[in-house]
C-alpha cells in the first residue's frame, strides 16, 4: 500500500499562508534588521576577529553594517545572509543563520521571528 504525503506549507489556522516571495522579503528583512544594527538576534566573532583593537573591530562592524554588494553568485536566494568584505588589508566573511530559540537547531520558519533566532557570525576569510 503507498501513502502520499502532502509536503505542501500550512499557515496556522486564521493566518494566511506566505508566498515565496513575501517568505524571501521577510527573511530578507530580518537579516538585514541584524546586520544593519545589531538588535534582532546575536553577533559571535571569531579569535581572529576578537584580536582587533577595539577601534579596527569597530570599524569593521560598520563596514559589515554598510555591506551592500549583494549579487546572484553571494546571493543565489536573496536572503542577505552572507558576504565577503576586504577590510584593513584582510579578507572577511560575515554569515546570518536562523536557529530555533535555543539554537540547537535550524528555525522552523526563519521568516517568523517568534520561532527564530539569529546570530550573525563575522570571521577572517582565513579563519573559516
Amino acid at each position: 500500500m503507498t501513502r502520499s504525503i502532502d509536503a505542501t506549507p500550512q499557515a496556522e489556522p486564521g493566518m494566511p499562508l506566505m508566498d515565496a516571495t513575501a517568505r524571501t522579503a521577510r527573511i530578507r528583512m530580518l537579516n538585514d534588521m541584524l546586520r544593519e544594527g545589531f538588535p534582532t538576534g546575536d553577533v559571535v566573532v571569531t579569535p581572529g576577529v576578537a584580536s582587533l583593537r577595539r577601534a579596527m573591530l569597530d570599524l569593521l562592524m560598520i563596514a559589515v553594517q554598510r555591506y551592500d554588494a549583494f549579487s546572484p553568485d553571494n546571493d543565489p536566494f536573496c536572503e542577505h545572509d552572507f558576504g565577503a568584505l576586504t577590510f584593513a588589508g584582510e579578507r572577511y566573511f560575515w554569515k546570518i543563520d536562523a536557529y530555533d530559540r535555543e539554537r540547537l537547531y535550524a528555525s522552523p520558519d526563519p521568516a517568523d521571528p517568534e520561532v527564530t533566532q539569529r546570530v550573525l557570525t563575522i570571521m577572517r576569510a582565513d579563519e573559516y
